[in-house]
């Protein structure tokens, strides 16, 4: 019997800890004081697994259309350019002001399939800086999107001038 006291005991200290943590306020949670190594990784691998679990279904469309491009630059210039930066273009002060730190997406898209760069620019990601645009755009919009973000990797800076200045009075449809 001595034993189950032990054992419930030591139950209680293990859910009491975390519960202690949180209320204590000791955890530095400014967006300028960095993530410790174990909580950056505990993040970022729920984040990666999360997103690659839910985008695995979901099929992208041609995205080498040009007008599919150039629709999908229209909108990046409007609602990403500020946080993520383009070829020539630095983040504003909101992106630089964020934490965790937006990705350049001209170096880091490559390595990310369609289909998980549709699903972000999508749903968004919790406690990131990153929107959920599902609420505001249909998904022809968001596929758009993700179009003109893969052309970023090989873009310079004058061809997105060009494309800047080819695109300034259009409407958006």
């Amino acid at each position: 019997m001595k034993r189950y006291w032990k054992i419930f005991l030591a139950l209680i200290i293990i859910c009491a800890l975390p519960i202690l943590f949180l209320y204590s306020g000791i955890y530095n949670i400014s967006a300028m004081e960095p993530h410790n190594k174990l909580t950056f990784w505990i993040i970022n691998t729920l984040k990666d697994n999360s997103i690659e679990h839910r985008a695995k279904n979901i099929k992208a469309p041609n995205l080498i259309d040009s007008s599919l491009i150039k629709l999908g630059f229209v909108h990046y210039r409007e609602m990403c350019v500020g946080c993520h930066g383009a070829p020539g273009i630095s983040r504003d002060e909101i992106g630089q002001g964020l934490y965790p730190e937006p990705p350049d997406l001209a170096k880091s898209v490559k390595e990310i399939p369609p289909p998980q760069l549709f699903w972000i620019i999508k749903n968004g990601i919790k406690m990131t800086g990153m929107p959920a645009f599902g609420r505001t755009h249909s998904d022809d919009r968001i596929w758009a999107i993700v179009a003109f973000m893969k052309q970023l990797p090989s873009m310079t800076k004058e061809q997105y001038e060009t494309l800047n200045n080819s695109t300034k009075n259009q409407d958006d449809e």
